[in-house]
């Protein structure tokens, strides 16, 4: 959810063609980085879309193993902005923008962030932190209401309650009978693949980010299968 909305924030050409090519991206950088393994690389992205820095990464005990040196990281860092531009322009277009605008920061479809300073500057972490954190609420808020609207519509209201939502998923309880079909697996596949239209028809804004949901199922919360 995250790198899709940075996606659509920042604009970045190769990122947004990973997507649209379901590239296994946190692979592809572990590569083009040089690091250990799939998982360091993810933690690796998304800490660095939140404005992790190579003294972070140095002094971080899960990195540091890898290398102590800001240096190494700084060199890291360095290839990762090197081929996503377009996230590096728009987190300093973002910068500029609250630093001019006494800590304002405006998003294009309306969502407004009022930053203080701290020790007299603003936090560069939340400048690229927030924007991304607050577009994935506004996704999975459209998701959730399609979604309780669909499954209404579909005469299933009471044999599918709506338990939880926990950061990009959506927990349901669901009637046994209703899961042999199908229907609301479906159901919550189209809830996803029509985010981009629903958002452009309440905010006017084309988004150009392709959007799509693994759905799980199972007894219980802890024993899930990917259907």
């Amino acid at each position: 959810l995250e790198v899709r909305a940075v996606a659509f924030l920042s604009q970045d050409e190769v990122l947004m063609d990973e997507l649209r090519n379901g590239v296994d991206i946190h692979t592809a950088n572990q590569h083009k980085l040089g690091l250990p393994d799939r998982g360091i690389a993810k933690v690796f992205k998304f800490r660095t879309i939140y404005g992790g820095n190579e003294y972070s990464f140095a002094n971080d005990p899960n990195f540091s193993g890898i290398s102590s040196s800001t240096k190494f990281w700084k060199e890291v860092l360095d290839k990762y902005f090197s081929k996503y531009k377009g996230m590096a322009l728009w987190h300093n277009k973002i910068i500029r923008q609250v630093v001019n605008n006494k800590g304002v920061l405006e998003m294009p479809y309306g969502r407004s962030y009022q930053f203080k300073k701290f020790d007299g500057s603003y936090k560069d972490t939340q400048i690229k932190n927030f924007p991304v954190q607050g577009l994935g609420a506004d996704i999975m808020a459209i998701a959730r209401v399609s979604a309780y609207n669909r499954i209404k519509k579909l005469g299933y209201g009471d044999k599918c309650l709506f338990v939880n939502t926990v950061h990009d998923s959506i927990i349901l309880d669901v009637d046994e009978k209703v899961c042999d079909n199908n229907i609301i697996v479906e159901t919550l596949h189209s809830v996803f693949e029509d985010v981009p239209k629903n958002f452009e028809k309440l905010f006017g804004i084309e988004f150009n980010v392709p959007m799509k949901a693994e759905c799980q199922m199972g007894k219980n919360w802890k024993d899930m299968k990917v259907i």
